[in-house]
């Protein structure tokens, strides 16, 4: 069922989602490889890069609502716990500062 919502996901991304897939796809950040809307336990990850242990969300508007910050607090939560990093960018950082997105990313990829 969560593969089926991962391609819903996908088919029904959102420009900035777009945009980052383009910035990561094809091992383009330091050789890594990332997966889009990557099913990990009951949870879809926007990008994770499963050999870094990283999670990379990217969120819009609906994710200052009090019930979705929950959760996403439970997603990270678990991912955490199952050994997972996990970084939050808004649409609006990805659109407008997309290098200074992935020079985080990268930062993240190499470090501890």
């Amino acid at each position: 069922m969560t593969t089926i919502r991962a391609r819903q996901l996908r088919h029904n991304s959102t420009d900035a989602e777009r945009a980052l897939w383009r910035a990561l796809r094809s091992r383009q950040l330091g050789g890594h490889k990332f997966r889009w809307q990557q099913p990990l336990g009951a949870f879809i990850a926007d990008f994770a890069c499963l050999e870094a242990r990283l999670v990379v969300e990217d969120d819009g508007g609906h994710h200052n609502d009090e019930q979705q910050r929950a959760h996403d607090q439970n997603r990270s939560d678990w991912l955490q716990t199952h050994g997972f990093r996990v970084l939050r960018f808004w649409d609006h950082e990805v659109l407008a500062q997309l290098e200074a997105v992935k020079e985080m990313i990268s930062k993240a990829l190499n470090g501890p």
